[in-house]
């Protein structure tokens, strides 16, 4: 359904990226990979998303490491994700989201991640002017920058059995934010969204992501 084509940042960095959707959409996504790059599933989850009406980028970030890093959801896979993480400064991050942004044209522009992506996606709506609209999914880095300003109605979700966002921090967003919508998924953990995952929740995942697109359906206009 779509096709990788290639950005430039604002630095110079030239990055990949997965381009699907309808080239006459009004409205568009970026849409920001886990920490396993952009795999089937994140490829997968933009071409769900095109299927809408929308016109997506998902930026492979971990180009700034190496080109093609794709991993799967093993053990070994989870930690060499979290290795590679780091790795990518988030001044650099943000270049490559707004390059994606920027490449989806005059069009109305939210932005939507997972794990490292939803916290992304928190930062999109903080730290620049490009989106109407952003969801995040259980974006672990979120708490750590919850006093940051959103300038375009947010949305989050969360399961509360996700062993890397406690409670607390879900609670602590919400106090320093209780202008944004926070979604709470009992027995859910983290990457319930994901279908290639053990910790798939196929009811709370269809919720989220019917939550995501009516959000998106009344901001995106």
């Amino acid at each position: 359904m779509g096709s990788t084509i290639r950005l430039t940042a604002a630095d110079g960095h030239i990055l990949s990226a997965w381009r699907t959707g309808p080239e006459d959409a009004t409205k568009a996504l970026v849409v920001v990979q886990e920490i396993f790059g952009v795999n089937d599933h994140i490829r997968t989850v933009a071409d769900r998303f095109a299927a809408q009406g929308y016109l997506c980028i998902a930026p492979a970030l971990f180009d700034r490491i190496r080109p093609g890093i794709e991993l799967g959801y093993t053990p070994d896979d989870i930690t060499e994700g979290r290795n590679l993480r780091p790795l990518v400064p988030d001044t650099a991050v943000m270049d490559d989201i707004s390059a994606a942004a920027h490449a989806l044209g005059d069009r109305k522009l939210g932005i939507v991640g997972y794990c490292w992506g939803g916290s992304i996606a928190w930062w999109g709506a903080t730290r620049t002017d490009l989106f109407k609209a952003a969801s995040g999914w259980y974006g672990g880095g979120i708490a750590a920058t919850r006093a940051e300003t959103p300038r375009c109605p947010v949305q989050l979700h969360f399961g509360d059995q996700d062993a890397s966002i406690p409670d607390a921090d879900i609670e602590a967003i919400r106090a320093a934010q209780p202008g944004i919508e926070i979604n709470v998924y009992p027995g859910a953990g983290h990457g319930f969204g994901c279908d290639a995952r053990g910790s798939f929740s196929p009811k709370d995942a269809a919720l989220a992501q019917e939550r995501t697109l009516a959000f998106f359906a009344k901001n995106l206009t």
